[in-house]
């Protein structure tokens, strides 16, 4: 079931399922920002990355001597999430643990998401708080998809990803399995904008660590229009689409990262997992502006 925040100049849709984000539209020009899930290209919006981050190996991980399984980005994407607070200009849904869950993540966990439409900015905030009785393992993080162009006429590879800051980047590659090879590619060397080139993605994701900016720019010289992705307290960023595109791009701020190839697949030592003590909570948030 899809929710509304309005405000005169702008409108946001969020499904139940996933708690993901489906519309950011501005109102007087009826321009849809998010990507609007072409089965035939990506099915994806906005889904939400619970309670892991990309792959792991052989979609198995080990907790407790205990082997698991569990799919790509994790099952919230795939949940129905409940409304428990709906305000003029906030929604907030949650997901909790439950036979199916369990079954795949031995953890009780309470985790809300809530949108918070302020003017020209969205904000995503994930909230996690640890129910169970032991120390609570997870990542979380967010995928966003942008439709590109903005404006009928424009050229997908006329936009670009401006960075806060001059940055020396470099990839992370990903196997065929979708896992961290452990090798690095040079996509950027001390600059601040990236163009947008499909064969980017060739390889899935951009997977980017220790930047220093905490926001990026969506836009094109073309037209004034940009979009603001700000990602403070996120440790990495993933940029994705799928090869050979030119209708949209993912910005993704991540608390959590792809396994390594050849890891051991435990749980805790997994790179980038957050632990929270019993009764303990976690919060991030990321934005989305219109300017």
């Amino acid at each position: 079931m899809l929710y509304f925040l309005e405000n005169d100049n702008y409108k946001v849709g969020v499904d139940t399922l996933g708690a993901e984000l489906h519309h950011f539209i501005k109102k007087d020009e009826n321009l849809e920002f998010i990507w609007q899930a072409d089965p035939k290209v990506w099915a994806g919006h906005a889904p939400n990355l619970f309670p892991i981050v990309g792959e792991l190996p052989g979609q198995q991980y080990t907790f407790e001597d205990k082997v698991y399984e569990m799919k790509r980005h994790g099952f919230a994407r795939r949940k129905e999430f409940k409304l428990v607070n709906e305000k003029s200009d906030k929604l907030v849904f949650e997901l909790t643990e439950d036979e199916e869950t369990l079954a795949q993540y031995p953890f009780q966990f309470r985790l809300l998401i809530a949108y918070t439409l302020d003017e020209n900015r969205l904000s995503v905030s994930y909230h996690v708080t640890n129910s169970s009785e032991q120390a609570l393992y997870f990542s979380v993080g967010g995928h966003p998809g942008f439709k590109v162009p903005f404006y009928p006429g424009e050229r997908y590879e006329d936009y670009f990803i401006e960075f806060e800051q001059e940055e020396t980047l470099h990839r992370h590659l990903l196997t065929d399995q979708g896992l961290l090879s452990g090798e690095t590619k040079l996509i950027l060397e001390q600059g601040s904008v990236l163009p947008l080139n499909p064969s980017f993605f060739d390889k899935d994701a951009l997977v980017l660590k220790r930047l220093k900016s905490e926001k990026v720019l969506l836009g094109s010289p073309a037209s004034a229009r940009r979009i603001e992705v700000a990602f403070k307290d996120f440790p990495y960023l993933g940029i994705w689409a799928k090869p050979d595109t030119t209708q949209y791009v993912c910005i993704e701020p991540w608390c959590g990262i792809a396994s390594r190839e050849g890891e051991s697949g435990e749980l805790k030592e997994k790179e980038g997992i957050n632990q929270l003590a019993p009764g303990q909570s976690f919060e991030r948030t990321y934005s989305i502006t219109v300017l």
